[in-house]
């Protein structure tokens, strides 16, 4: 009896709102990296490249593609990383181009997603809005697309080693393409300095917000449509 009350204190003590709100930042956060880092792989692939594909990372399994830390990230400012999938630009027919292309199809994919759950979120708005439940939905579908377009912008950041740097210096030589990403690795640190000291954070949340702002009338066409269709 002593154990079953004190598992019963356990329940009643417990706060099932932070549970959900954790749970509200994590879900969107692995929706959004797992697509990105697969659309990398997945035009990696279509231009020559199998690397991804043999070391398991062609794949929407979400735990493959974990950082632990970039996953911190976004779920505490918005931003982060995943884990890179591994391309080898040597399996490519025009080595720099297709590791542009490749660079750009995870950005690219975020942008959609965005897309695709800005219009999810005015399509079920009437119907969702009437619960607590489907309230927690909706702050769900807004959280990923928010989350989404963070990542897009924050990848497009020319630093190594975001996608970024990838596209911009596909426009350099040879030599100098290459002498670059052997330093590529040295970028990371930049990174969480520049993330760390709100140097980056900042003016990249501004960015974000700004351009947020400017797609929300794709829900609000949405939920107009569903209502002309449904509720008029």
């Amino acid at each position: 009896m002593n154990a079953i009350g004190a598992l019963q204190t356990i329940r009643d003590g417990f706060d099932f709102t932070e549970l959900l709100n954790l749970l509200q930042s994590v879900i969107p956060s692995l929706i959004c990296i797992t697509l990105h880092e697969f659309s990398h792989g997945l035009c990696a692939y279509a231009l020559g490249d199998d690397t991804a594909k043999r070391r398991g990372r062609l794949t929407l399994n979400p735990l493959r593609h974990l950082d632990p830390m970039g996953l911190l990230m976004i779920v505490v400012f918005h931003f982060g990383w995943a884990k890179p999938v591994p391309v080898n630009p040597n399996n490519f027919r025009h080595p720099k181009r297709d590791m542009a292309l490749t660079a750009l199809a995870g950005p690219a994919a975020n942008v959609v997603i965005t897309l695709v759950f800005l219009l999810l979120y005015g399509a079920l708005y009437i119907p969702l809005s009437r619960s607590s439940a489907g309230g927690y939905i909706l702050q769900m579908l807004q959280l990923t697309a928010y989350i989404s377009l963070a990542l897009a912008i924050f990848n497009l950041i020319p630093l190594p080693p975001l996608d970024g740097s990838k596209i911009l210096f596909s426009a350099l030589s040879d030599e100098g393409y290459w002498k670059l990403m052997r330093y590529e690795r040295y970028g990371s640190i930049l990174l969480l300095i520049l993330v760390a000291t709100g140097i980056l954070g900042r003016p990249l949340s501004a960015a974000v917000q700004s351009v947020f702002g400017a797609l929300v009338p794709v829900s609000q066409w949405a939920c107009d449509l569903v209502y002309s269709f449904f509720y008029k």
